[in-house]
């Protein structure tokens, strides 16, 4: 009853900022010159913001929200007495566009990720290639961890993350019972997969969601295909692997001699399994070859879903399994964008400080600690939904100035940014699937989040900076 409580009182406050927002006259807002609809776009921004930071609802229920007030408040088709005085002035959103959000080709792309993993976990592929991949590391506990952290970083590139982190720590179970009590080492493994596990994201535009919300605003001049984004993406994972590993032996170095994985899993020679296993590697091929066969990441996406459902290897059953939260949380950030895009809003928020004053640096730098902080205290897919837009306004703004060459590197700064919000267990679903084990506590994640993505940080800004 209590946290019910509480729920409704950080309900409450949201829906308080809200109506204050719609209700104060344009002039009090730090904005200039708002229209009537930027100005209830604004009001809904703002409560996004409260409902993603607070979660007094599912974060996915917020994206509903944000979609439903938007076709009653914003578009062409909204409520009438709300919209009539402005069709005339062509303030309006077509309401097609705001639905289109939910048909966007990130959706396909997510999709066609979720039936990748779907099909993978139900036929054992997953586990069966991490019995194969773990073989070469040996029985040495920091090997072992390495050889588990590489693993995770591998299947959350092309699986979610989340889905890949109850997987390893599955595999990690059996092994955990038998490390002595008090060993450091265990706390040192379990952190391996939920650290691997954020990084490895990074690596595919399907590998976590703030990838592909960056896609979906990067387009023509500054398009990046898949391939271009593992050119950048898999560097930099290797190396952070490497930073994450030698930290965690160094705060948690094992007193255990030697640990031993045994996973009693065979291939399937099904014809089922033998399908699963060719179209796995022919999308991941077809992914990274987009130049020589002319389909961009979002058509081949596709075609696990057309080849899994045919089939019959993903059934209606199956489907349910697809991470739909997520979708949800993806389709809500991008009719917040389309509707601060085509509103302009995004352009007078961006405008409301002049950027090109400052040095471009302390841009890229404001621009990546507010995301870093934000994506700590808030689902950093929520983060990227609400800065990203943004991003967009003032990289163009700095275009303009004659300060930047294209939108690349800016909202590269924000993507990879929000996937360094790792230090505590709210961060991200796989930090919380590891605190869940009962095997490490607050401080031990902070420890080695704050470390590994500071440093993170810091690699990107830098990269980020050369390259403009």
């Amino acid at each position: 009853m209590e946290c019910s409580m509480i729920e409704w009182r950080k309900l409450a406050i949201c829906i308080a900022l809200f109506v204050l927002v719609l209700i104060l006259p344009a002039d009090w807002l730090p904005l200039a010159d708002l229209n009537p609809i930027q100005q209830r776009l604004l009001a809904i921004f703002v409560l996004a913001a409260g409902l993603w930071i607070l979660e007094p609802i599912p974060v996915f229920a917020t994206s509903v929200v944000i979609i439903t007030l938007e076709l009653m408040m914003l578009s062409s088709a909204g409520l009438g007495w709300l919209v009539a005085d402005f069709r005339s002035a062509d303030l309006l959103l077509p309401y097609t566009s705001i639905l289109n959000a939910l048909s966007s080709p990130i959706i396909i792309l997510f999709l066609g990720g979720f039936a990748l993993a779907v099909a993978a976990s139900k036929y054992e592929l997953d586990i069966n290639l991490a019995r194969v991949l773990l073989k070469p590391f040996g029985h040495k506990p920091q090997n072992v961890m390495l050889g588990l952290m590489m693993i995770t970083a591998v299947f959350s590139m092309f699986m979610s993350n989340t889905a890949t982190t109850v997987m390893m720590l599955a595999i990690l179970a059996p092994v955990l019972a038998a490390v002595p009590e008090g060993d450091p080492g265990a706390k040192g493994l379990v952190l391996s997969i939920p650290v691997a596990a954020n990084l490895g994201g990074i690596g595919t535009p399907i590998g976590t969601p703030p990838n592909a919300i960056a896609l979906q605003y990067l387009e023509g001049a500054n398009a990046v295909s898949f391939g271009s984004w593992m050119a950048f993406g898999v560097p930099f994972v290797i190396v952070m692997l490497a930073v994450g590993w030698f930290l965690l032996t160094r705060f948690f170095p094992p007193k255990m001699t030697e640990l031993n994985i045994n996973i009693k899993r065979k291939f399937r020679t099904s014809p089922r399994a033998i399908i699963v296993y060719v179209t796995f590697a022919t999308t991941i091929l077809l992914w990274l070859s987009t130049k020589l066969h002319g389909m961009n990441s979002y058509v081949v996406a596709i075609l696990p879903l057309a080849v899994f459902t045919a089939t019959g290897i993903i059934s209606k059953e199956d489907l349910k399994l697809f991470n739909w939260d997520v979708i949800w949380l993806v389709a809500g950030g991008i009719a917040i964008g389309i509707a601060l895009s085509k509103t302009g809003l995004a352009e007078a928020i961006a405008h409301a400080v002049d950027f090109t004053v400052l040095p471009l640096a302390s841009v890229f730098i404001g621009l990546a600690v507010l995301c870093y902080l934000m994506a700590n205290l808030m689902s950093n897919t929520a983060t990227a939904n609400l800065l990203m837009p943004v991003a967009v306004a003032v990289a163009t703004t700095l275009i303009d100035a004659g300060q930047l060459t294209g939108t690349t590197s800016l909202l590269l700064v924000v993507a990879l940014s929000a996937s360094m919000g790792m230090v505590l267990p709210v961060s991200t679903p796989p930090n919380a699937l590891a605190y869940s084990s009962g095997k490490i506590n607050n401080k031990d994640m902070a420890k080695i989040g704050i470390a590994v993505s500071l440093i993170g940080l810091t690699v990107i800004l830098s990269a980020c900076l050369l390259a403009v």
